[in-house]
């Protein structure tokens, strides 16, 4: 197995549908919410040199994209995938490292944040020294939360005013300190229980 994680270029445009399928799936059997993309808008994001993929020998293995917002303050990255065929392999916290360090290097002004339900993207984003924040702390733009409008949880964030869901929010400053290990270790006891506190509140009948 011989995969390369690199940034994308015209020649991946044609992985486009195969991505956004490899999402929604992804999302379907979780059972967990998520915000749709489209074909057209993840070929934009490789053209504007905003992506990564991860390529078997020409098979598509994995992918991520970075967003940014309020004019380059903030950062994220969203759509982070890898095909079932290789996952267990450690390639999604390969994946997220190499955007992490790309993010830094294009954006180096930037905070970068994320909101998610997955407790594996947590653990990676614990790892790189992300923590987790109040959504207050996370970036204003109403674009990035229009972007949550085809999310299954959509309700439940437009009910709290953008400021709670079922998602974790999570931030690394890059002013704060070093791309160090977090001085308070990534605990999966207490982010499922935080998880399971947020849904019996909000998806009670």
């Amino acid at each position: 197995m011989n995969i390369s994680i690199i940034i994308t270029q015209e020649e991946h445009y044609k992985y486009s549908q195969e991505i956004c399928d490899t999402i929604e799936l992804s999302a379907l059997l979780r059972g967990t919410g998520i915000a749709k993309r489209t074909p057209e808008y993840i070929q934009k994001k490789m053209e504007n040199k905003d992506a990564i993929i991860a390529l078997d020998n020409g098979k598509f293995a994995g992918f991520c994209y970075i967003e940014s917002w309020q004019h380059g303050k903030f950062v994220a990255h969203s759509g982070l995938i890898v095909h079932p065929d290789y996952r267990n392999l450690g390639l999604a916290k390969k994946i997220k490292s190499k955007v992490f360090d790309y993010s830094l290097e294009k954006y180096p002004e930037a905070k970068v944040f994320g909101i998610t339900t997955g407790l594996a993207v947590m653990k990676i984003n614990s790892d790189l020294g992300y923590k987790p924040v109040p959504f207050s702390e996370l970036t204003t733009d109403p674009t990035f939360w229009k972007g949550c409008q085809t999310c299954t949880n959509y309700e439940i964030l437009k009910s709290k005013d953008n400021k709670m869901c079922l998602c974790t929010g999570m931030l690394y400053d890059p002013k704060e300190k070093p791309k160090d290990p977090p001085k308070h270790p990534f605990n999966i006891k207490i982010l499922n229980r935080l998880k399971s506190i947020k849904q019996a509140l909000f998806l009670k009948k």
